[in-house]
């Protein structure tokens, strides 16, 4: 069984066998340096600010030389003062990370716009069963049994997360990346994108801070 946490924005944690990872710890997690000291890794989809808390890491790893960070080449120089500690990923590879299995999907984010030269944008498939996919919609070429739904963002739309469900087939759906939404907009994204609107799939809502598990 895997305990899944949910912060702020796309920042999550899994927690399985006394081993824990955590995916996007960014800027909009003022609590980023406490999600932090418990994992046995940091798993980084992309480098904006919302998903990369860069003080809080650089000084994690300053204090624990067993801790590690995965991500997206690009952001090898905002970690330099810790190469030891800094993996680079990308599509098609597979990480063994305490008990967990995460292999890495996807190669760019969603376009915000054409004058926004696109970044690096990795997913992770946690245990071949849990997807966070970043800034980006990309489908896996894997069964997906959880979803990591982002619903809010310069990049995308309704009518896109929508499509995505429905592209991926998972089996339950938990919402991510929705702080720049409204309550009302959140209500709209749970109207939307739930059993009763267009994906036929229950979304789960999770207040920061608040755990499932899968």
């Amino acid at each position: 069984m895997v305990k899944l946490t949910k912060y702020e924005h796309a920042c999550v944690t899994f927690e399985k066998d006394g081993a824990s990872i955590v995916i996007d710890p960014g800027s909009f997690s003022p609590k980023a340096a406490e999600i932090i000291s418990g994992a046995d890794a940091i798993l980084l989809t992309h480098e904006h600010l919302d998903h990369v808390h860069e003080a809080a890491i650089n000084a994690a790893l300053a204090e624990r030389p067993d801790l590690r960070v995965y991500a997206p080449g690009a952001l090898a120089g905002v970690f330099g003062a810790h190469p030891g500690q800094f993996t680079a990923v990308s599509a098609g590879d597979e990480l063994k990370i305490g008990g967990f299995a995460v292999r890495v999907h996807g190669s760019t984010h969603a376009v915000i716009h054409a004058d926004i030269p696109p970044v690096t944008n990795v997913g992770y498939l946690v245990d071949e069963a849990v997807y966070h996919p970043g800034d980006a919609y990309f489908v896996p070429e894997a069964s997906v049994d959880t979803l990591l739904l982002p619903t809010s963002g310069p990049w995308m739309k309704i009518g896109e997360a929508a499509d995505y469900v429905r592209a991926v087939r998972p089996d339950r759906v938990v919402q991510i990346h929705e702080m720049l939404l409204s309550e009302i907009g959140l209500n709209l994204a749970s109207a939307l994108l739930g059993e009763n609107g267009l994906t036929g799939k229950p979304l789960t809502v999770l207040p920061a801070g608040e755990s499932i598990t899968l």
